[in-house]
């Protein structure tokens, strides 16, 4: 296959779904906010993209891809959409690298965005009812059992997880903590800046500003404030899992621009990184945050690497226990483990999140001087994906 390299990686910064500074912002404004932005600065002419590929979930159909290379000069390139719940742009990256590998593309734009606050609301006529219909229907994601709801996630893989891999409250609390301090000092030493792009939002009163940090991660958390969080389902015997332990509900996008390695030797783009291998699992949906140390498994496998290989980890915080169960089964060091902090503190703008953790993870390990980096995570439904990148 031909090496499928990576040229060039954005996203923007994170918001607070609701209450927070993008609560007016669709989703097709952050998608118009990246493709442009990655393609520039990987030196590439707009013409010469043959394909973008995006994740979305929870929008409601249509082809956000296709619209927004059509809104962006690249009317050339087609779109195509995709949906793998968390694990959507993680699923767009390895798309496209397929699509470079087997020599039918040579550029491909891939990432994805989530714009949980101005997500549609969506009708169903309910089967059996006589025409009754439903405001507020989600698509199924898995046949729903007692012990895995469709629309609680904080059972089905916050609180499954920490019951399958034996994690007490406290080890979750103080993984969450960290991860708010992490995010904290990262963004004062500064070192989200070069991979945000500034997206401008305009206030209903006209005036606009540009929303170039992270609004979720709180400066006042510690372990003693995470404790004395309510439980959010005080009725089961020894439930764990609180809002502080798990990710956010945000909004945010996210892109990497993918070349063959030889065409951007040819046109002399930058290279910034290179896909060694992905991978994608399913499981029991009641397993479902275990999938992320299920994939890391079979991606290591695919790459011919161990563990002890890989310099810096991204393992999505969905909640706190899913990198402490990953990072567990495979005796990782968790000081390698989201450097930089996660969907406890940065947020988990659902179908942006991969793109994000791969985009943080390629800056960084710039800064290191380079080595493998791995981005993983969990799915709705019992599944899970990650991808291993060299730089």
């Amino acid at each position: 296959m031909a090496e499928t390299v990576i040229v060039g990686a954005v996203r923007t910064a994170i918001g607070r779904s609701f209450k927070g500074a993008l609560s007016d912002v669709p989703a097709e404004a952050f998608a118009v906010t990246v493709l442009p932005e990655v393609v520039r600065r990987a030196g590439l002419a707009p013409d010469a993209v043959d394909d973008v590929i995006l994740a979305e979930a929870h929008y409601g159909g249509g082809d956000i891809a296709r619209y927004a290379a059509a809104a962006t000069d690249m009317t050339s390139a087609p779109g195509q959409s995709v949906n793998r719940h968390c694990a959507g742009s993680l699923t767009a990256i390895a798309n496209g690298a397929a699509h470079i590998g087997v020599g039918m593309e040579r550029v491909i734009v891939a990432g994805g965005v989530q714009a949980l606050s101005t997500n549609p609301v969506s009708h169903w006529r309910i089967p059996g009812s006589g025409g009754q219909v439903q405001q507020g229907w989600l698509p199924p994601t898995h046949l729903e059992t007692p012990d895995a709801p469709m629309l609680d996630m904080a059972v089905t893989v916050g609180w499954n997880t920490a019951r399958l891999a034996g994690i007490e409250r406290a080890e979750m609390d103080a993984w969450a903590a960290r991860s708010h301090h992490r995010a904290v000092a990262a963004i004062d030493a500064g070192k989200f800046v070069d991979e945000i792009v500034p997206l401008r939002v305009e206030r209903p009163d006209g005036t606009a500003f540009d929303f170039v940090v992270d609004e979720h991660p709180r400066r006042d958390t510690s372990v003693e404030r995470l404790a004395q969080l309510p439980v959010l389902h005080p009725e089961i015997d020894g439930f764990s899992i609180t809002a502080g332990n798990s990710s956010g509900i945000n909004d945010a996008g996210a892109a990497v621009a993918l070349a063959a390695r030889d065409y951007a030797e040819s046109a002399e783009l930058d290279v910034l990184a290179t896909v060694r291998a992905w991978a994608h699992v399913g499981v029991d949906p009641v397993e479902t945050g275990m999938a992320a140390g299920t994939a890391i498994g079979k991606v290591l496998d695919r790459a011919g690497l161990a563990a002890a290989d890989v310099a810096l980890w991204e393992i999505n915080e969905a909640f706190a226990a899913v990198p402490i169960a990953a990072s567990r089964a495979h005796g990782l060091d968790e000081e390698l483990v989201n450097f930089s902090g996660s969907g406890c503190s940065l947020g988990h703008p659902i179908a942006a999140t991969g793109a994000r953790m791969v985009t943080t993870l390629i800056y960084e390990l710039r800064r290191r001087g380079g080595g493998i980096g791995v981005a993983a995570m969990c799915a709705g439904g019992g599944q899970g994906g990650a991808l291993v990148i060299e730089v």
